[in-house]
This record gives structure tokens, sequence and C-alpha cells, in this order.
């Protein structure tokens, strides 16, 4: 099969399609014949060799992926042949054919496309996973997110407005912001333009927000804090402006904060299948219904990776970044 799959770390210059064994589905596992796969933060650290795959995971980056299942492995059974699923995946799915376990497939329903059922997964389990189990997330909260047209962040936007959250956004540009304010978020902030913790505070009139999701962590995380109103839950995604902070623990004793976090490729396979049933139950009917879309910046070719590596690095996407394939 051709698949992307890089021999060394480096640039997005790597990123060119090889020959590689097609995989073989093992117990609880099928085979999906990949018609899109997103492009999400974790492949450009992959490719850059700051984030290895965990053990037993595919070398070939690609953590979600759409298509039709063409293999059974021991244990599935047969009424999955044949049928569209999007998956979560811990990698592989950079390529025309990648394995997922069965237990975190879901259906891809009419009227939604192959590339917006790809783009879904791995900010819809993210997401889901830290503001509404980890953060505990309740109809009529305020949730503060960074980098509100990431994948991420509209995602977050849109389970907000179909969850009763308000969802406060910061973002680099006014048009940006203006996107943002579009999607359904209650308020967008500029960061580049003002202090997003003023500008927090001046719309929440003084109280703060129930939750933070943070992306960036470093010097953001102090910061985080003082945009938290009492009893504030604070959770920790990603590290992209550093792995330590300085936290006043004074400030989250006083207000009785919460700081949590997590990371979801390495969690085991009994954790994903339970978010994958909770979300086939509570979420999924809304995209069966069309209630919930990704928003789709742009589509690239398999062959064309690297530039959509350089699309995401570049920041100026809005939405998710999808690869399709010939199929």
């Amino acid at each position: 099969m051709t698949a992307i799959d890089p021999e060394e770390p480096g640039g997005p210059d790597v990123l060119v399609p090889v020959q590689r064994p097609t995989p073989m589905p093992g117990e609880g596992e099928v085979l999906i014949r990949v018609a899109a796969a997103g492009v999400n933060r974790p492949d450009v650290m992959q490719r850059q060799g700051l984030y290895p795959p965990p053990p037993g995971a595919p070398s070939i980056p690609g953590l979600e992926i759409a298509g039709e299942i063409v293999a059974l492995g021991e244990g599935v059974g047969p009424e999955l042949l044949g049928q569209p699923v999007c998956a979560l995946i811990g990698g592989g799915g950079y390529a025309q054919y990648a394995v997922a376990v069965a237990e975190h497939c879901l259906p891809v329903p009419h009227g939604l496309s192959m590339a917006q059922a790809a783009a879904l997964p791995e900010t819809l389990f993210t997401v889901w996973t830290n503001v509404f189990e980890r953060a505990y997330a309740r109809d009529g909260e305020s949730l503060l997110v960074h980098g509100g047209t990431s994948g991420i962040g509209t995602m977050a936007i849109a389970l907000g407005r179909i969850f009763g959250l308000s969802v406060i956004v910061t973002a680099g540009s006014d048009e940006k912001c203006a996107a943002a304010e579009k999607l359904g978020a209650a308020k967008a902030i500029n960061y580049k333009a003002v202090d997003f913790v003023e500008a927090v505070k001046d719309f929440t009139d003084g109280r703060g927000v129930d939750i933070v999701l943070d992306m960036v962590g470093g010097d953001y995380l102090p910061r985080n804090i003082q945009c938290l109103a009492e009893d504030g839950r604070h959770v920790s995604i990603a590290v992209q402006r550093g792995a330590k902070a300085e936290i006043p623990i004074w400030e989250v004793m006083r207000r009785r904060l919460v700081l949590t976090g997590s990371t979801l490729r390495g969690r085991d396979r009994e954790f994903k299948a339970m978010v994958a049933d909770e979300i086939a139950r509570i979420v999924w009917p809304h995209v069966e219904e069309g209630r919930l879309r990704p928003l789709i910046d742009r589509s690239f070719p398999l062959a064309q990776a690297a530039d959509a590596h350089r699309r995401m690095e570049a920041g100026d996407h809005l939405g998710k970044i999808v690869l399709t394939f010939d199929t």
C-alpha cells in the first residue's frame, strides 16, 4: 500500500509517499480502506521527532480516519464488513489501509462526507473526555479555550452550543475572532491586541469562567488561573509554550480550584472503547441529525501531506485539515 512513513524526523519535506506492507487486523480489530484522514498537531510533533508513537503503534502518522471496513480480525462480528466508519487510532492513518480497534469505530451516517467523518474522532474524543468528563461541564457553565479556530477550538464551540455552555475563545487575529463568533462562540478575544485575562474578567463581570481547556501550557497556566471562577477547573491537554509553569498555590487553595489534564493517544483500549460508547450514545445522535459538523479548513491529497503540515504550522487554518485518498 501507499503510505507516508518518514524514516527520519525533519521538516514537511520528509512526508513523501512510500510503499509499505498492508497491515492485518488482530483480535478485536478491523482493517479499514482509508478514504480520508485528519491532520493533527501530534502528527506534526511526531514528524519533528518530538512525539514518538507509543509501544506497539505504527510509525506511520495519523490518529483519525474514515473509510470502509474491508477485513475483520478474530472476534469481530461479520455485520461490520463493508460498513463505512470513522475511527480513533493510535497511528497509521496516513496510508491507504489502517487497522482500528472495532470498539473505537463509529458509523458514518448518511449526509456526512468521509472528509467530515475523518475530521471528527481526535478532537471529539479529546474535547469530550477533558471538558465533559475531567472538568464535568454542566449546562449553563462557561468555558475558555485557547486556539478558538483550531480543530479543538471549533469542536469545543460546537459541543458547547449543543450542551449549553458559554464558550469564550482566544485567537490571533480579528478575522479569526469573527469566524469563531460566527460558529457560536459567546466571545472571541484577539490575544495579540488585548490581555485575554482582563478581557475574560470584563466579559464575565469579574466572575471568571468555570473551565479552562488549555493547549498552550507554560506561562499561560498562571494567567489561566486568573481567569477561573471559584471552584473552577483547569484542564491541560498540550504544552506548546512549555511543560513547566509557576502555580500560585494559595489561589488554588483559596478559590478551591482543580488543576488536571490528560493525554489520549497512550490510553488503553478499554478506556477508548468506553469513550466511544459514551460518544455513540450521547453525541453521535447530533451528528446523525446534522446538528454537529466539523469545520473543514482544507483537504489535500495524500501525496501532498507536506503541504498539509505546512498549512498547520503556518497557523492560518480555520478548523480541520484533512488528507484524502483515491479509493
